[in-house]
This record gives C-alpha cells, structure tokens and sequence, in this order.
C-alpha cells in the first residue's frame, strides 16, 4: 500500500499530516470519536485524526435524508449540545450538519457502509431498527445494522457504547476491578444470541456464528475502517 506523504488540514496547521496504520486505538482529534486502523497523524503533536476527519468533504448528501445537504462544521454549530442522528452520541468535534433539517452526523458515521459483506453474509445499515436490537432489547432511536435473514439487529450506539467501555477500562488506566466488571459484561454477542433463540440447537448455533461475524464488521465500521482485519483485532478486544 502506498503511504500518503502528508496532508494539510485547517484544523492542525503546523505540520503535514501523515497517513498511518495501527491496531491501538485511538481519539480523534478532529470529532472527539474512536477510531483504530488508518488515520492521519502528526507525531510531534500527538495528534490524531480518522482517515475521514483528515480529508473530509465540505459537503456531502446521504440516501436516508434525501432532502438534506450536510456541510462539514469543524465545531458544532449553536449554543446547545448536539447529538448525532446515527449513534446517539453528543457531538463534540467535526461534524456534518444541515441547516435545513437540524440533523448531525460525526464524519465516521456519515461514511458508515450502507451493506457490510463478511463474505458469506450481508448486514444492512438501516434508518430505524426493525426489531429489537440484540444487546439492549429495544427499538430507540438510532441507525441499526440489520441482517440480510433479518434476524437479528444492533444499534450502532449500542456496539459503539460497549467498544468505548471496554478501551476505557483496558487503555486508560482504569483500576483492575473495573476491568473485570467490563470483561464481564461486554458480551461476545455468541451468549446474547443463544440465550435469544432458545438454546443448543442448530439454529442457535448458525445465529451465533453470524453474530460473530456482524460485530467485527460493524465495530469496524463505526471505527472509521471497515475492514475484517481491524474487525477481527477489536473483537478480540472485546471478547477478552
């Protein structure tokens, strides 16, 4: 792969930017969010962006709000905390917002895949679940990923909000009964989906392989990099 020689960004000025791989994760300087695998990254700074944030559009236009034009702000607009549309979280940093319709979306999110392809199965980036989502058991407000059986549905807040718990407790010097408790309740989704579908029986099985499958997609995708490489590192974070 060949590696960017630097960019310029508005928002960190002083240095070229230069495109970086790394498994360790990391806070984006640009939208506050996650992030792991690609990024730009100015060393004598400590600075960090997704590979999203380095190189956004000004402007962009999404197919869930047809009648909408985002406008990349590297603040958020106004007085009053803003949320983003897709994952529920507070909008810190970058974001794309419309004026017209009031909506936000972190650049991460506004670039989430529309279909995730684990090579055997697709999952489907959808506007409002469709059924309960498998980790909380609701139906909120939020995008979900949906599979192509439509079995199963996880709200991206759902997986974003167990990911930042976890490297949390495992990156920043949480104390150690802190981590046990997070290692106890980040679920593999495996034991989520079992317990769902009744049991031992062939069905269950098939479900929780998929299920396998639909976290390290989508937790990658959430992440800025929406590759099974990085997918497969940050659910064995997780599942540790």
């Amino acid at each position: 792969m060949k590696i960017d020689e630097g960019i310029s960004n508005p928002f960190h000025a002083r240095h070229k930017l230069k495109l970086e791989y790394t498994e360790i994760p990391f806070n984006c300087d640009g939208c506050k969010e996650a992030g792991i695998g690609l990024k730009y990254s100015c060393r004598q700074c400590e600075f960090d962006l997704h590979k999203a944030c380095g190189k956004p559009s000004p402007t962009i236009t999404h197919p869930f709000y047809k009648k909408c034009e985002f406008q990349l702000y590297y603040r958020p607009p106004g007085e009053h905390t803003r949320i983003c549309d897709s994952c529920r979280n507070d909008v810190l940093g970058f974001v794309y917002h419309c004026r017209l319709c009031d909506f936000d979306l972190h650049p991460c999110c506004a670039n989430l895949p529309q279909v995730l392809d684990d090579g055997e199965h697709n999952l489907y980036l959808c506007l409002k679940v469709s059924g309960s989502c498998h980790h909380c058991g609701g139906k909120g407000a939020g995008w979900s990923y949906r599979s192509q059986c439509k079995s199963y549905n996880l709200h991206v807040s759902c997986v974003k909000e167990l990911l930042v718990e976890s490297w949390q407790a495992m990156y920043f010097n949480a104390d150690k009964n802190k981590v046990r408790e997070l290692q106890t309740r980040i679920p593999t989704l495996n034991g989520t989906l079992r317990n769902r579908n009744g049991g031992r029986g062939r069905k269950a099985k098939k479900y929780c392989g998929m299920a396998g499958g639909a976290v390290r997609l989508i937790v990658s995708a959430i992440l800025g990099d929406p590759t099974a490489i990085i997918g497969a590192v940050v659910a064995g974070l997780m599942s540790k």
